[in-house]
């Protein structure tokens, strides 16, 4: 009897590791009032009194108890001997560290052992906790620019899955310094991208669904998510360099590689010109036979050449449109098409007012030929007469079909009279 009152008296001394108030001990009957239904951002643990790695982290995890006090709550949880609670959180191996900040039923976990880098963990959560609170958006500590976007474990499917634009993320960890490193150029990236590619940031020591999902291992991690990715195998990974001029070129490559093929739009309006044109480096301009000198099934194997040489050129981002002869007649003059005949080409850059002209055949070889020259800066240029956009009358669209010649009109003679020295 006296052994056993020995054992269940060193049992007791051994069941807990923290005798102190400095880490509130959590229990089945405290939980949910303490834990779920506080306000407080808590650091938990999940130990085993027997585990030698749950010893060794209890003075580290006493400093975050310090650290933290009058700013968040830590606690510990005896998960070998409450293991229904274990249990509910998934607990599968000691110790294990979790944060009940802005979701409390999806507490993420801490992967940090160091007292630093635990509360770095914590403090980025009351961030977001107090933003969420004032209606904004956390902005993630590394991206160091609001261009950047915070992605977390809850809104990462959301805003990259199925997305119409192209992704690259960051995976990092607070405390990481080459992730500080990175920071400013990622920044100056996101803002020179924007419109293009979006650029965002995920802490991944506080978003650890995502980050296991993607198998991240060190810090920092870049993957690039292609337009419509629907799951972490359309990742690819980022083999660029880390300067933001490495990143920006890495990303437009990827850019022009995924976007459409440009539309080949009539001009029928001035905000045509306007809406296609302006803004863009160039804008390759057609002017297409009449309708009553090629018919529809002519003017469309036009277009479909113009289609196929959009789709060849569209990483150069230019502005494609067409319009029939003489349906634009001050276009026409400004970029003294009207000399050549029909089709012609021509190729403007509306910001400095300047025109190349298509002098060779309006074929697939030709046009090739032409654009590749502009390409390469090669090639004269004009300046476009009058240096401003010209006139554009408002016209209705090409409806597809055949042109046809206006109608005869029946004239009655009967009822003429002539002269007499008109008759015959």
């Amino acid at each position: 009897m006296a052994i056993l009152l020995v054992l269940a008296a060193l049992l007791g001394c051994t069941s807990a590791l923290y005798q102190s108030n400095e880490v509130i001990e959590l229990t089945p009957d405290n939980f949910e009032t303490l834990v779920l239904k506080s306000d407080d951002v808590w650091v938990v643990e999940f130990y085993a009194p027997w585990c030698g790695h749950c010893k060794n982290l209890v003075p580290e995890y006493k400093k975050v108890s310090r650290g933290l006090k009058g700013v968040a709550k830590v606690g510990a949880v005896d998960a070998d001997k409450y293991q229904d609670l274990s249990r509910k959180y998934n607990i599968k191996g000691f110790p294990t560290v979790k944060i009940f900040g802005v979701d409390k039923k999806a507490p993420k976990d801490i992967s940090q052992r160091a007292a630093s880098g635990i509360v770095d963990v914590v403090l980025k959560e009351i961030e977001r906790k107090v933003k969420e609170a004032l209606g904004e958006k956390g902005s993630s500590s590394n991206s160091g620019s609001g261009d950047v976007i915070e992605l977390t474990d809850s809104n990462f499917e959301k805003l990259v899955y199925g997305s119409d634009d192209i992704w690259l993320v960051e995976f990092f960890a607070p405390w990481c310094g080459h992730c500080k490193n990175l920071a400013p150029h990622w920044a100056k990236a996101a803002t020179a991208l924007k419109g293009k590619v979006k650029l965002g940031a995920l802490d991944a020591t506080a978003n650890t669904r995502i980050a296991s999902l993607y198998g991240i291992q060190g810090y920092p991690t870049i993957k690039f998510f292609p337009k419509g990715s629907t799951s972490s195998s359309d990742a690819v990974e980022y083999d660029g360099g880390r300067t933001a001029q490495d990143i920006i070129n890495w990303a437009e490559e990827r850019y022009s590689d995924n976007i459409a093929a440009p539309e080949i739009i009539q001009v029928t309006s001035e905000k045509v010109i306007t809406d296609t044109c302006e803004g863009k480096p160039l804008c390759v301009v057609s002017v297409l036979p009449h309708i009553l000198d090629c018919d529809a099934k002519c003017r469309n194997a036009f277009i479909d050449t113009l289609k196929e040489m959009g789709e060849k050129y569209k990483k150069k981002q230019w502005g494609w449109v067409w319009t029939e002869g003489a349906a634009q007649p001050d276009l026409e003059e400004s970029l003294e098409i009207g000399g050549f005949g029909y089709p012609a080409m021509a190729v403007v850059n509306f910001k400095k007012m300047k025109y190349s002209l298509l002098k060779g055949s309006f074929s697939k070889d030709g046009i090739n030929e032409f654009l590749r020259d502009i390409s390469f800066g090669r090639g004269h240029t004009a300046p476009v007469r009058g240096a401003k956009l010209p006139k554009i009358v408002t016209i209705d669209p090409w409806d597809g079909k055949d042109g046809q010649l206006p109608e005869e009109e029946d004239i009655d003679l009967s009822d003429v009279e002539l002269d007499e020295k008109d008759e015959l």
